[in-house]
C-alpha cells in the first residue's frame, strides 16, 4: 500500500510540473509577448515586434519568380562570336516581375497624370510631359510606309494592351519611379493612413505623394494638409479602461517601413533577373541536370507548337526570315507582323508572358563585355550609384520644389526630368559612408573592375608617366556634347573623331529578349546586346521588377529537429 501511495504522489507530481510548463510554454508563446523582453508589444510602441512575420503583399501586375542558382549566359548557337556571354554560376534572390510588358494604356495613365499635375503650358513645367513622351517617330523608315504606327501606335485603343515602344532607358527608370508613389499611395489609403479618395483628389505640384518623402516626414505629404494624412493605431484596437476606469490617450502613428504596408519600389530588373526568370528552370529540371541550358523560355528545340490542339503554330512573335514576319496569312503563323498584344502567347513555367519575342526589353545594367563572377556570384549587377538624402543648411530633407526640378539632357538635345516636385533631392554618398568599409569605397561603382583607370594597361601605382597615360579610358566611345549657349539656344556637337573604338561607354545599357523585328537566334533568354541609355527603338520595351522581402519562398517548411 505505501508503494502504491509512493507512484500515486509521483504520477501526481508529474501531472502538476507538466501543467505548469504546458502554461509557461503557452504564455511565453503568446503573440502578445515580445521574444526579446517579454513585454506586452501591443501595450507599447514596439511596431517591428507587432508586425514580425508580416508578409509581403505582391504589387499589382506582379508575379512571383523564386529565386535560385542558374547557369547565366550559357547559349546554344553563338554565331555572332561576340565573346559576351561566357557561362557563369549565379544566384537569384526571390523577385516579383511583371506578368506582362508594360503596355501602351499603362504608359498612358502616366502621361496623363503627368499632364494634370504638371500643365506642359506653364514654364517651370513644360519640359517634363515632353521629356516622358515616347519618341513615335522610332516608326519611320526611309523606304517604309509606316506612318499609321507612328501617328496611331501609342494611343488608339485598339493598340492599348500593346507593349509601349520607343521609351528609353532614362524614361523606363522614371516611370517605375512614379508607379512605386501610385501604388504606395494606394495602399496607405486603402490601409486608413490616408484620407479615403485622398489620391483622386485635384492634385497639384505642390501637393503631391512621394513614398520616400512620406517615410522621411509624414507630415509634409500633400503640401502638409493634416486632413489627408492620417494617423492610425497600429494595433487595430481600441485602448481598454485600466482599473481606475481611465481610458489611456489611443496611440496613432503614421506608416513606416515596420508597418509592413509599404512596398518596396518598381524598378527595371537586373540582366541576372531578366535572364533567371525568362529561363524558367523551374518548370524543367532536367534541363540542368540532363541536357544543359534550355535554348528557350518553353521546353524543346523549336519555337513551333507540339501539342495537338494548336500544332505547327508559332509560340512567340518574332522575324521568321527575310521579308517575312509572321508568316502565310491564315496558316500557322504567329498572328502579328509588328508588335502583338500582351498575353497573345503561353507564359512559362514562372507565369509570365512574352519572354522571348514581341518586344525586347530594358534591364537595369550597364553593359560590359564580361560578367565578372569572381567579384560577385550573388545578385549580380553592374550599375550601383549609390546616394543619400540631401540635407539643407537648416538641417532637414532638401524637397525638390519646382524651381530646382533636375533635367537630364539626352544626347538629341531632349530633356527628360529626373526629380520632380515632392521628391528627396539626392547626392552621392561621401566618406561619412565609405570610410573603412570593404564591401564598397565609392558612390560610382559602374567602372569597378573594369573601366576605371586601376584597369587600364596604363596603370602604374606611382608612376607619374604611367598615371598620365591613365587618363585614358577603358572604354573609349564617342562623345558628343549638347550644351546651352547665353540665348538659351541649344548647341549640339557632334563627335566626328575616326580614333574612336568603341560604341561602349558608362551610359549603353543591357536589353534582353528577342522582337517582332528580331530572328529566332536573339530568342534565347542568355543572349545579351546593349543600347545609348538616351535613345529610343520600335522593338524595345520593358517591364518592371520588385525586390522580395522575407522568405525565399511562399511554400511553408515545417521546422527541422
Amino acid at each position: 500500500m505505501k508503494v502504491n501511495k509512493i507512484v500515486v504522489l509521483q504520477l501526481m507530481m508529474s501531472m502538476i510540473l507538466m501543467l505548469g510548463t504546458a502554461s509557461c510554454s503557452k504564455k511565453s508563446s503568446s503573440s502578445r509577448a515580445s521574444r526579446a523582453t517579454g513585454w506586452d508589444v501591443d501595450s507599447q510602441n514596439g511596431t517591428a515586434a507587432r508586425n514580425a512575420g508580416k508578409k509581403q503583399q505582391a504589387g499589382p501586375g506582379l508575379v512571383f519568380v523564386e529565386g535560385g542558382t542558374f547557369t547565366m549566359g550559357k547559349v546554344q548557337d553563338d554565331v555572332m562570336h561576340d565573346w559576351n556571354n561566357t557561362a557563369t554560376q549565379q544566384h537569384v534572390q526571390s523577385f516579383y516581375m511583371d506578368e506582362t510588358e508594360v503596355t501602351n494604356g499603362m504608359y498612358l495613365e502616366y502621361l496623363e497624370w503627368l499632364k494634370k499635375v504638371f500643365p506642359p503650358t506653364e514654364e517651370n513645367y513644360k519640359n517634363i510631359y515632353e521629356g516622358a513622351s515616347p519618341d513615335t517617330l522610332v516608326w519611320r523608315n526611309r523606304l517604309g510606309y509606316n506612318e499609321t504606327m507612328t501617328n496611331n501606335y501609342l494611343r488608339h485603343p485598339s493598340y492599348a494592351n500593346y507593349p509601349v515602344v520607343g521609351v528609353n532607358w532614362i524614361q523606363a527608370v522614371e516611370f517605375s519611379k512614379w508607379r512605386t508613389d501610385r501604388v504606395n499611395e494606394a495602399v496607405l489609403e486603402k490601409n486608413g493612413y490616408l484620407k479615403k479618395g485622398a489620391k483622386t483628389q485635384d492634385v497639384t505640384a505642390e501637393s503631391i505623394f512621394n513614398t520616400e518623402a512620406y517615410l522621411a516626414s509624414p507630415s509634409t505629404t500633400y503640401g502638409g494638409n493634416e486632413e489627408l494624412v492620417l494617423k492610425k493605431n497600429p494595433n487595430g484596437k481600441r485602448p481598454k479602461a485600466g482599473k481606475d476606469g481611465v481610458v489611456p490617450e489611443e496611440k496613432n502613428v503614421y506608416a513606416q517601413r515596420s508597418s509592413g504596408v509599404i512596398l518596396p519600389e518598381y524598378r527595371l530588373p537586373t540582366e541576372a533577373e531578366w535572364e533567371y526568370a525568362a529561363a524558367a528552370d523551374v518548370g524543367q529540371r532536367e534541363y540542368n541536370i540532363i541536357k544543359g541550358q534550355k535554348k528557350y523560355p518553353w521546353s524543346g528545340d523549336y519555337t513551333r507548337s507540339s501539342k495537338r490542339k494548336n500544332r505547327g503554330d508559332q509560340l512567340a512573335n518574332f522575324k521568321q526570315g527575310n521579308g517575312d514576319y509572321g508568316g502565310i496569312a491564315g496558316w500557322s503563323d504567329d498572328g502579328a507582323d509588328i508588335t502583338n498584344a500582351v498575353k497573345s502567347y503561353a507564359p512559362n513555367d514562372f507565369g509570365l508572358y512574352d519572354m522571348a519575342g514581341n518586344v525586347a526589353e530594358w534591364v537595369a545594367d550597364v553593359y560590359r563585355p564580361i560578367i565578372d563572377n569572381e567579384a560577385n556570384d550573388f545578385n549580380y549587377f553592374r550599375g550601383n550609384q549609390y546616394a543619400k538624402n540631401k540635407i539643407g543648411k537648416d538641417g532637414k530633407i532638401e524637397i525638390i520644389t519646382k524651381d530646382n526640378i533636375q533635367y537630364k539632357t539626352l544626347s538629341n538635345g531632349k530633356k527628360v526630368a529626373t526629380n520632380l516636385p515632392g521628391e528627396i533631392a539626392q547626392v552621392p554618398v561621401d566618406e561619412n559612408e565609405t570610410y573603412l568599409r570593404q564591401n564598397f569605397s565609392t558612390s560610382d561603382n559602374i567602372n569597378y573592375r573594369d573601366g576605371d583607370k586601376q584597369s587600364s594597361k596604363y596603370f602604374d601605382f606611382g608612376d607619374a608617366e604611367a598615371g598620365a597615360k591613365a587618363d585614358q579610358s577603358m572604354y573609349n566611345s564617342p562623345k558628343h556634347n549638347v550644351t546651352t549657349d547665353s540665348l538659351g539656344q541649344m548647341v549640339r556637337k557632334y563627335d566626328n573623331t575616326s580614333k574612336r573604338t568603341t560604341l561602349i561607354d558608362d551610359n549603353v545599357r543591357v536589353y534582353k529578349g528577342g522582337s517582332w523585328r528580331d530572328r529566332a537566334y536573339w530568342l534565347d533568354p542568355a543572349q545579351r546586346r546593349y543600347f545609348p541609355q538616351d535613345m529610343a527603338t520600335d522593338y524595345i520595351g520593358f517591364r518592371c521588377a520588385m525586390s522580395r522581402v522575407g522568405a525565399k519562398t511562399e511554400k511553408r517548411r515545417s521546422p527541422r529537429n
